[in-house]
């Protein structure tokens, strides 16, 4: 399998990222950032690109793939609704548009979040954006789209790209496990799952920690 993988520079894309690159059943990896990540392994290919509101300059290097990771995402904290909308649904889609349209059948795997709202009608703000988007992303001609609403999770070891509050409350996640166990996974479950998700037949295009620790597991 070709994949291609985004937001390598933050903590999610990097732990996929690392599971690729160490997979037998990967033969390549393209990643599109903003900024290097600083990575080199024969399997790789990196491309910078700073407008991912237009990817026409770098349109026909996106073709040749069967699987898209897509762990690009922000924070809403501080931010208003229609700017949000843009980082999120906006960018999403464009991004996905244009590699469903350059390769056929693709298998997109988007990192959404724990508490998305599939009605796109609820009181939350970002649940109601990544709830379009997810919503949206399915309607796409692609082979087949997975949500991945992870919850909880536990940085690959010795990753970079950790947010400081992981880094100084990481000791909690074995706390966190085991008492919500279907609230948390690690990453490495996390790359794991995404890679073993293109040759299993999964029954739920939506995917929690429960099932991501469960297809992290399938011999394929």
């Amino acid at each position: 399998m070709r994949v291609i993988v985004t937001g390598a520079t933050g903590m999610v894309g990097e732990g996929v990222l690392h599971e690729c690159l160490l997979s037998p059943l990967v033969e390549s990896v393209l990643i599109v950032n903003r900024k290097s990540a600083g990575i080199t392994h024969p399997k790789l290919k990196e491309i910078i690109h700073q407008d991912f509101f237009d990817l026409l300059p770098i349109n026909d290097q996106l073709a040749g793939y069967n699987a898209c990771f897509f762990c690009l995402g922000v924070s809403s904290v501080g931010m208003k609704e229609d700017e949000y909308f843009k980082k999120t649904y906006t960018l999403t889609m464009h991004f996905a548009e244009t590699v469903s349209s350059v390769n056929k059948d693709m298998v997109f795997d988007y990192v959404s979040g724990a508490g998305t709202d599939s009605t796109e009608k609820g009181g939350t703000m970002w649940a109601r954006v990544k709830g379009k988007t997810e919503n949206d992303l399915a309607k796409l001609p692609f082979k087949k789209v997975y949500a991945y609403r992870p919850g909880v999770m536990k940085a690959t070891e010795g990753a970079k790209n950790q947010p400081k509050l992981y880094k100084y409350l990481g000791w909690l996640y074995p706390i966190i496990a085991a008492i919500a166990p279907g609230s948390a996974c690690t990453l490495k479950e996390v790359g794991l799952s995404m890679i073993n998700l293109m040759y299993v037949d999964y029954p739920t295009h939506i995917i929690t920690p429960n099932d991501i620790k469960q297809l992290a597991k399938e011999k394929v």
